[in-house]
C-alpha cells in the first residue's frame, strides 16, 4: 500500500527501510558525493545532435549546459506533445505520458503551504488508488494553476476527466502537473482541444520532445537514464525534469518524471523515491525560494520480464536502487546547471558539525547567501563571507577550529586565515566553471553537502520580466 505524504519528507533516519538498505549505505554515499561522475547522463551515452531549445525566446543557453542523451525506449510508456497556446509565442506546452495497464506510481511534493491544484490532485488520487493502476500523466507549461482556489481545482478535475474518457479509465488514474505563472487559472479547454492530436501522436521514443515541452525559463532540456538488473533481467530507468530558478532544498519550481519498466509495487516506489529525493532533489538550491508546484513522480510499468518486487529492501533491487539514485542525482545537478543566469556550479561540503541536520543547515546557509553567491560570480574567494554564512545559522561551531577550503586550497584554518594562503592560486581556481567549497566547523562528525550556483545579473534580467 502506497502512502503519499503531504510533503516531500523522506523516511526518518531510523526507518526500517534505511536499516534494510544499510549494506548499501557506504556505496550510495560515495556515489552521491562524486558530483562530477554523477552529473553524467547515463552510461557513456551518445547525445542528440541538435541545438538546444530554450523555454522562452531570447534566453542565452547556460554555459553549464549538458546535452540531453539519446533516451532509451521504456516498455509500457508512450509520449505525445502539443502546442495548446499557454505562451504568447508558439511552442510545445503540453506533454502526456500514457502508461500500460497495471502501472504503479509514487510521488513527493512541495512543502509549500500554498500548494497548487495539480499537487492537491495528485496527492489525493495517489492516496485513493494506493498508487496502483495509473494510466496517464498530463503536464502543462505556462500556467501553474496555483493560488486559484475552487476554479483551479475544477480545471484540474476537468483535465483529468477529459483524458480519462480518451483512455477509458477512472479520473483518479490520471496524474497532473503544471508549471508557469502563479495566480492564473488553467484554461483546461485548451488541453481538451488538443487531445485528438495527442491521441494520434503517441510515440515510445519522444523523450526529447517531452523534456522540451515542460520547460519554462529553462535554457536546455534535462534528462537521464540508466540500465539496471533485477534478478538477472535488464530493466530501464529514464527520467526528465524541468527547473531553472526558484529551486531550493525540499524541491521547488521543479517537475521530475521518472519511468521504469521494472515490476515494482507502489509501496516500493514510494519508499525509494522518498529516500533518494533527500540525497538528490533536496540537495540543490538556486535562490532559496520554494515553489507551489514541485512534483516528483516515479512510475513502474511492469512491462519488463523482471520479477514482481514488493519490498524496498529486497536484495534483488540492489543494482536498481543505485541506478535510480544516479538518474535522480543527474537530473538534480542539471537543474543547478541551468540556474537562472548561472555561470558557476558550486558544491558546498560541510563536515565536523554536531549532527547531519546541523551540517545541512549550515551548507544551505552558505549556498543560499546572496553575498556568497555574488562572490562566486565575481570569482572572488571571499572566505569571510563563508564565515558570515556559517555563523548566522546559530548552529554549534567551534570558532577556533573552523577551516575553509576552495578546492584543495586552504583559505582558513584554526579559526583564522591560513599561513599558506595564496591569493594568486585562489584567483586562478575561482575562474573554473565548477567549484567546490569545504567547511569544517570543528564540533562533531555531522556532514552534508548542497549544490548551488552563482548569482549574476542574468538572474535579475530573467525574473524581472518573467510574465512579459
Amino acid at each position: 500500500m502506497a502512502k503519499t505524504p503531504s510533503t516531500g519528507a523522506s523516511p526518518s533516519p531510523a526507518s526500517g527501510l534505511e536499516r534494510a538498505l544499510d549494506p548499501l549505505a557506504n556505496a550510495l554515499k560515495r556515489a552521491v558525493q562524486t558530483g562530477a561522475e554523477m552529473a553524467g547522463l547515463g552510461g557513456g551515452a551518445a547525445v542528440e545532435p541538435i541545438k538546444p531549445t530554450t523555454g522562452k525566446p531570447g534566453l542565452e543557453v547556460s554555459p553549464l549546459m549538458v546535452p540531453l542523451p539519446v533516451m532509451p525506449v521504456v516498455a509500457g510508456v508512450e509520449i505525445a506533445i502539443a502546442s495548446a497556446g499557454f505562451y504568447k509565442h508558439v511552442r510545445p506546452d503540453v506533454m502526456v505520458m500514457k502508461f500500460a495497464e497495471g502501472t504503479t506510481a509514487a510521488g513527493v511534493f512541495t512543502r509549500h503551504t500554498i500548494g497548487s491544484a495539480p499537487v492537491d490532485w495528485c496527492k489525493k488520487q495517489l492516496a485513493a488508488n494506493e498508487g496502483s493502476d495509473i494510466r496517464a500523466l498530463v503536464v502543462n507549461a505556462g500556467c501553474a494553476n496555483a493560488f486559484t482556489g475552487r476554479l483551479g481545482a475544477d480545471a484540474a478535475r476537468r483535465t483529468a476527466a477529459a483524458v480519462s474518457r480518451r483512455l477509458d479509465c477512472r479520473q483518479r488514474d490520471i496524474m497532473l502537473a503544471s508549471t508557469g505563472v502563479i495566480g492564473q487559472v488553467l484554461d483546461d479547454a485548451k488541453i481538451a482541444a488538443k487531445l485528438p492530436e495527442i491521441d494520434a501522436g503517441f510515440k515510445a521514443d519522444a523523450w526529447h520532445q517531452a523534456a522540451q515541452a515542460i520547460m519554462t525559463t529553462d535554457t536546455f532540456p534535462k534528462g537521464a537514464y540508466e540500465f539496471a538488473e533485477i534478478d538477472g533481467v535488464e530493466v530501464r530507468i529514464a527520467g526528465i525534469a524541468k527547473g531553472s530558478g526558484m529551486i531550493a532544498p525540499d524541491m521547488a519550481t521543479m517537475l521530475a518524471f521518472i519511468v521504469t519498466d521494472a515490476n515494482l509495487s507502489a509501496g516500493v516506489l514510494q519508499s525509494l523515491l522518498g529516500l533518494y529525493t533527500r540525497t538528490t532533489f533536496n540537495c540543490v538550491t538556486v535562490d532559496g525560494d520554494t515553489s507551489t508546484n514541485d512534483t516528483a513522480l516515479l512510475f513502474a510499468t511492469g512491462a519488463s520480464r523482471s520479477p514482481k518486487i514488493s519490498r524496498a529492501g529486497d536484495r534483488r533491487l540492489a543494482d536498481f536502487r543505485v541506478k535510480l539514485e544516479k538518474v535522480m542525482h543527474s537530473l538534480a545537478i542539471q537543474l543547478v546547471r541551468d540556474g537562472e543566469g548561472a555561470r558557476k556550479l558550486v558544491k558546498i561540503n560541510v563536515t565536523g558539525a554536531s549532527s547531519p541536520a546541523s551540517a545541512r543547515k549550515i551548507a544551505k546557509s552558505i549556498a543560499e547567501s546572496p553575498l556568497v553567491k555574488t562572490a562566486f560570480a565575481g570569482e572572488d574567494a571571499n572566505w569571510g563571507r563563508i564565515v558570515m554564512a556559517v555563523g548566522k545559522t546559530e548552529e554549534e561551531v567551534d570558532r577556533d577550529r573552523i577551516s575553509i577550503k576552495f578546492g584543495d586550497l586552504v583559505a582558513a584554518e584554526n579559526g583564522a586565515v591560513s599561513l599558506t594562503y595564496n591569493e594568486a592560486a585562489m584567483s586562478a581556481y575561482m575562474k573554473n566553471a565548477e567549484l567546490e567549497v569545504s567547511v569544517d566547523v570543528g564540533v562533531g562528525r555531522g556532514a552534508a553537502h548542497v549544490y548551488t550556483c552563482d548569482l549574476t545579473h542574468g538572474y535579475i534580467s530573467i525574473n524581472g520580466d518573467y510574465r512579459s
